[in-house]
């Protein structure tokens, strides 16, 4: 058996953060760095070929998200675990279908990281213990479409469906949109024949894999 730690990057804007991370994992891990630049991350990724990434969600250039996809393009052995504070659907979400295999959350690192840690080098998905059920079901079971069905939608059933996912009646999708009760039924029942969902809990699941959890845009057509 092997008696090296496995090789970790950490990426967070924060220093003293970082710095946190690095304090919390040193005695387990060998850390080769820590960075606040997304960009600086991937340089030395490329160099280093870590077997962990921990990446916070709002590092700069661009985004957590934008990068996890670089990172996955030029390092894909690298297991991304995001480290953030942002516990909304549509970030947990974004997370995995960005490449990642972990997702912790900052309030519980000291209960969760090293989990997290163990979990994604066993090639399993981790989720602190904090993500909703709801959320946790669509990254671990994510809709996958059923054969004879599609995952397109138009900008008018992507905007009927969102409101759906969140719990709205058809009253208040009507007036959210500007458009009849009798369309918002239409939208919904096309919804449903089309992605091949049967109930409402699949139904936000498909909104949670596709990104759908927010209304998008504020544009009424008809």
């Amino acid at each position: 058996m092997s008696l090296l730690k496995p090789a970790v990057l950490i990426a967070d804007d924060h220093p003293l953060v970082a710095e946190g991370l690095k304090q919390l994992l040193e005695s387990d891990f060998e850390i080769l760095g820590t960075f606040s630049n997304g960009d600086e991350l991937i340089h030395q990724a490329r160099l280093l070929r870590p077997d962990v990434i921990l990446l916070d969600a709002v590092i700069p250039p661009q985004n957590g998200f934008t990068t996890a996809r670089r990172l996955k393009e030029c390092v894909p052995s690298s297991r991304i675990i995001f480290v953030t504070m942002l516990e909304e659907p549509t970030y947990v979400s974004e997370a995995f279908r960005a490449g990642a295999k972990g997702y912790v959350l900052k309030h519980s690192l000291s209960s969760d990281l090293i989990n997290a840690m163990r979990a994604v080098l066993r090639n399993e998905q981790y989720l602190s213990p904090g993500i909703t059920g709801e959320v946790r079901e669509s990254v671990e079971y994510p809709w996958t479409k059923p054969g004879g069905f599609t995952g397109r939608l138009t900008e008018r059933q992507k905007q009927v469906l969102q409101l759906l996912s969140r719990g709205d009646s058809t009253k208040v999708i009507a007036e959210t949109l500007r458009i009849s009760q009798k369309t918002v039924l239409f939208h919904k029942t096309s919804i449903f024949k089309k992605i091949g969902v049967r109930s409402p809990s699949d139904l936000t699941k498909f909104a949670l894999t596709q990104g759908l959890t927010s209304l998008s845009t504020t544009k009424h057509t008809p």
